[in-house]
């Protein structure tokens, strides 16, 4: 499928082909959503945590004789009925990641690929530079763009003015080609992807 590319201040600057098997599938919602809940069970930082009876600090000492009172039997403070107690069977710090295929997270990142060209809200930009870290520079082009929620996915670096002028402008994410994740593409409303970004997802996607 043949894709106009734009330049930062909306003119054109001709067209690039991109590839059917990375842009022109048909967006399977189960392969998106598998891929997603891993990236977020990855994220998930798992540090919650309670104090288990062993954990409590209490003395150790028997409450009351273990006869003759008419109550229950009980040995210990720390257990969980009483108030202070120990909690039983509480959070621990763990790890939430599970393992995906690599095969089917590549499969996730070329359907959220497909899933933005087919919506029309993928651009192919010339490039992402400037000659100057300004943002309001930045900022104007984007309104004249009519980009707002937008991900910004360069080649293998990318242009350290446009990522510093990008930096303090709310909604815009800029990453490099091994940065882009299928969690960073759905999330944003429009995809921008430069000459050099195509050219690196195709030979890390091919």
């Amino acid at each position: 499928m043949k894709a106009d590319v734009i330049t930062l201040e909306a003119k054109k600057a001709g067209s690039v082909e991109l590839p059917d098997e990375i842009f022109g599938l048909e967006p399977r919602a189960d392969i998106l959503h598998r891929v997603v809940r891993w990236q977020r069970a990855r994220a998930q930082a798992g540090t919650h945590s309670t104090l288990g009876k062993s954990d409590v600090s209490y003395s150790t000492k028997k409450i009351y004789r273990q006869k003759g009172t008419g109550g229950a039997r009980h040995g210990s403070r720390k257990a969980p009925i009483f108030r202070k107690g120990g909690v039983y069977k509480g959070p621990v710090p763990r790890s939430h990641a599970h393992d995906l295929p690599k095969k089917v997270r590549a499969l996730g990142l070329r359907h959220a690929l497909s899933a933005k060209a087919k919506a029309g809200a993928l651009v192919i930009l010339e490039a992402a530079e400037l000659k100057e870290p300004k943002t309001a520079t930045l900022a104007k082009a984007l309104k004249t763009l009519g980009w707002k929620r937008t991900l910004v996915i360069d080649g293998a670096a990318v242009n350290e003015n446009f990522a510093r002028a990008a930096a303090n402008i709310e909604g815009l994410d800029v990453l490099p080609s091994m940065g882009a994740n299928v969690y960073d593409i759905l999330r944003r409303d429009t995809l921008v992807l430069t000459k050099a970004g195509v050219e690196a997802l195709e030979a890390r996607l091919k």
